[in-house]
């Protein structure tokens, strides 16, 4: 066996069912810490024209350029309005950095398999079912797990 796989194996398993919760207006949602660079404040944003109105434009993170997204437009809701909870959640994904946009973020939780369930249907092609991969109950709480290959991906578009 190559020495870092065994590293590589263990620092998967420490990070295994660990959500970073953060609130998206009323919503409290959780993504997998595995992806989870940093959280830094809302800082300058510089605005790119032709882009989808969700993506709020680019940021400076120490000389590297990372896209930001507005997680609520994201889900088809209003422009987050910034205030002293408001950051930016850093993602690594597939190699490149983005940005998402939170409310306010909440903490790093432990969810079992056996307290994850897939998410209830509509009945309708809502967008958020599109973005909500599971629902993971914690505390006597519901926390919507995200899908991150759903957030940016071009096709789910928002409901006319």
């Amino acid at each position: 066996m190559v020495g870092n796989s065994n590293v590589e194996l263990a620092e998967e398993d420490v990070m295994y069912g660990k959500y970073l919760t953060f609130r998206i207006g009323q919503g409290i949602y959780g993504i997998e810490i595995k992806y989870v660079t940093e959280i830094i404040g809302v800082q300058e944003i510089t605005a790119i024209p032709h882009t989808s109105d969700y993506v709020r434009g680019i940021i400076n993170l120490r000389g590297q350029i990372v896209p930001v997204i507005d997680c609520s437009m994201r889900f088809g809701g209003e422009e987050i309005v910034f205030t002293e909870r408001t950051c930016i959640v850093e993602l690594g994904v597939d190699g490149m950095s983005i940005g998402l946009i939170v409310d306010d973020v909440d903490e790093v939780i432990t969810i079992d398999d056996e307290n994850i369930q897939q998410p209830p249907r509509t009945g309708d092609d809502g967008m958020a079912d599109a973005f909500v991969k599971k629902i993971g109950l914690y505390d006597g709480n519901v926390k919507q797990l995200l899908d991150i290959d759903q957030i940016f991906e071009e096709q789910v578009t928002s409901i006319s």
